[in-house]
């Protein structure tokens, strides 16, 4: 890490195991950076720009995956819950099935056929706009159904790609171990109620908004 608000940030990733990018309660890298929560968007503060700095430099750490799994919202998570993670995102439980649209599902079948793909290389017609297909992949994110990130092309745009946890696992050299779903989502469900406890908040975690949690 080469600034004290990175290795401040990596440090706290490593002690809960998740960190937010932004929350105005949680651990989140734009309190860290900021030295105070920021209510709205980060982007309009002073320091927006040493925050992003940061986020990128913690989202290429290699021990570090990205996805939404706090409150829909940008969440870092440390490797040692790597497992639990793709025991609970490759599960396909209800909860990540049930509603989802066609679009998604076609998507879906094609990013897990494909191993992985870029958004701007998604077919776009009168019928099917670039918007349907950036709301099929919120509808997967929000259910932990694909990983995705952010890259420069080659034409120095932004780009999502999109890759199938399966795939996402090859490249990491993760090996699938033989976890009860139930006891992963426990064990997440655990670090989550502590760190709500700490802060004062009440984060959720997807299946929550499935599931009838209260």
């Amino acid at each position: 890490m080469e600034t004290d608000a990175s290795e401040k940030a990596f440090k706290e990733l490593k002690r809960f195991g998740l960190l937010l990018l932004s929350d105005a309660r949680l651990p989140s890298i734009a309190t860290l950076v900021a030295g105070q929560p920021i209510r709205g968007s980060w982007w309009g503060h002073p320091k927006g720009q040493e925050i992003f700095r940061v986020a990128s430099r913690i989202d290429e750490h290699p021990d570090v995956a990205v996805t939404k799994l706090i409150s829909g919202k940008v969440t870092f998570v440390h490797r040692k819950l790597w497992p639990v993670l793709l025991a609970a995102a490759t599960a396909q439980e209800p909860w990540q099935m049930n509603g989802l649209s066609r679009k998604a599902r076609s998507l879906l079948q094609r990013v897990d056929q494909e191993g992985q793909l870029q958004m701007d290389r998604l077919p776009a017609s009168p019928k099917t706009k670039r918007s349907v297909w950036n709301q099929a992949t919120r509808e997967l994110e929000k259910r932990l159904l694909i990983y995705a990130e952010e890259f420069h092309s080659e034409t120095g745009a932004h780009v999502k790609r999109l890759e199938s946890w399966k795939h996402w696992a090859r490249r990491k050299r993760l090996n699938p171990q033989t976890m009860k779903i139930d006891a992963c989502k426990n064990r997440m469900l655990m670090i989550l109620l502590a760190m709500n406890k700490k802060f004062h908040a009440k984060a959720r975690l997807p299946w929550m908004n499935f599931e009838g949690y209260e």
